[in-house]
């Protein structure tokens, strides 16, 4: 409400309102701003609950395993029937392992070894990861053959999902893949204690498999620690020392101005032309091995350059020139000047440009497609010249897979990325407000 002064309301001393429509205007404006912007935030948090909420009510699961726990007869009719283990330790390995788990789960249903339908149901409960638990059991104690043994056994896929309500029990046998003869043991199994669920240490640990329930992000995390480990000490002194000269050194004329460019128009370049880059080079070219993490952290390293590059130079610029120019005045050479007093007050900064372009990298997939780090590995890469793969990798690998158990897998390899995600990003938050100083 403004007021407008007229010679009578002097004489009378009384001031006349009047309305000023433009100041209710801009307060208006500023209102509907102030209402769109919360607005957009309400969209985008609601859009990013819906990604999460979506992501960890299908992946939640992947980190419980339906197992088995039964006395298993080590027989050595079955292991080693003539002996021969002190000599041959070669039938320790190729015997039929299976044979004893399905045997110890139809004794426990009190099922007959002679009625051959309802054994191939009982063998169909179980995973064919049972081979190599039994066997590397026996393989480090040979003494356990011919006693029994308490053993906590892999439940198979299909028969894990419907214990966890995966899969709909209501609808008819031929429409599903577990018979209502499974479901039926199942549900005994469970009333006996024998079967229940467990916490999934084999996710984290476990290589690549065709079954879900044996599958695992190991080698996807030690080639992704590789390559993460390749970028840092590649790109973090290449990144720093190029943006010391460009800020510091570099004369101001149109060739450094050309590279200035150039190194802006790299950091939005798609990623997937880091991966051709990478294949053309790298590996056509210099003939490094594919799907190996060094290869991999080469086109990682290009990728994050830029990137850390243009945080580093903005970081530099935040410094105050005074401190330059008070360490001149003091007598300090210009190199003295950088490394003692610039570079120290801008690594906060640097930081954190190196570990925001780490994660970027992290979450990468489409460059390591092309170089071929999408190998069946089941084996932990001993170098990283091995043979591996990358977690975003795994989990594009694992969402291609047709069984319905891979589904959960996926979801729960997407949460242990976010969760590594997350934890860089705040180590970034975290570092700066440590070390930052304000002028």
């Amino acid at each position: 409400m403004s007021q407008v002064v007229t010679p009578t309301a002097i004489a009378t001393g009384v001031r006349a309102p009047r309305r000023d429509i433009g100041l209710k205007k801009r307060y208006a404006a500023e209102r509907r701003f102030r209402a769109y912007g919360i607005a957009a935030l309400s969209f985008g948090l609601i859009f990013l609950f819906v990604l999460l909420w979506s992501v960890v009510s299908k992946g939640y699961t992947a980190f419980q395993q339906t197992m088995i726990t039964l006395p298993v007869e080590f027989s050595q009719q079955v292991i080693d029937p003539q002996n021969q283990r002190e000599t041959n330790a070669q039938l320790l390995m190729t015997a039929n392992y299976p044979i004893l788990a399905r045997n110890a789960l139809a004794k426990a249903l009190g099922i007959s070894t002679t009625d051959r339908a309802k054994l191939r149901e009982v063998s169909q409960m179980l995973s064919d990861g049972v081979r190599v638990q039994l066997r590397d059991m026996v393989v480090a104690n040979p003494a356990i053959i011919g006693t029994t043994q308490t053993v906590t056994l892999l439940a198979a896929g299909d028969l894990d999902s419907a214990f966890k309500g995966q899969i709909d029990l209501s609808v008819t046998q031929e429409n599903r893949k577990v018979s209502d003869q499974q479901v039926g043991w199942m549900k005994q199994l469970a009333e006996a204690g024998a079967l229940a669920k467990h916490f999934n240490t084999g996710i984290f640990f476990n290589g690549a498999s065709s079954r879900p329930e044996a599958a695992g992000v190991g080698v996807a995390l030690i080639g992704s620690f590789y390559m993460m480990l390749i970028v840092l000490v590649l790109s973090l002194p290449i990144g720093v020392a190029a943006s010391i000269y460009l800020e510091e050194f570099a004369p101001k004329n149109r060739f450094t101005d050309l590279i200035e460019v150039n190194i802006n128009n790299l950091a939005a370049v798609p990623s997937i032309v880091y991966g051709l880059l990478g294949l053309a080079v790298f590996i056509n070219f210099m003939g490094l091995p594919r799907s190996a993490s060094l290869v991999g952290g080469f086109v990682l390293t290009l990728m994050t350059l830029p990137t850390i590059i243009i945080a580093t130079r903005a970081a530099l610029k935040a410094v105050p020139p005074s401190i330059r120019s008070a360490a001149l005045g003091l007598g300090a050479s210009k190199m003295q000047t950088i490394f003692h007093h610039v570079l120290p007050l801008a690594m906060p900064g640097i930081l954190t440009g190196t570990i925001i372009g780490l994660a970027h990298a992290l979450g990468e997939t489409a460059p390591l497609l092309l170089i071929g780090m999408v190998a069946f590995v089941a084996n932990y890469p001993t170098t990283p010249m091995d043979p591996s793969t990358a977690l975003p990798v795994q989990i594009y690998m694992w969402a291609n897979e047709a069984e319905r158990a891979f589904v959960e897998r996926t979801s729960g390899a997407i949460i242990i990325l976010l969760l590594f995600l997350i934890v860089m990003n705040v180590g970034a938050i975290l570092l700066r407000r440590r070390f930052e100083r304000r002028w």
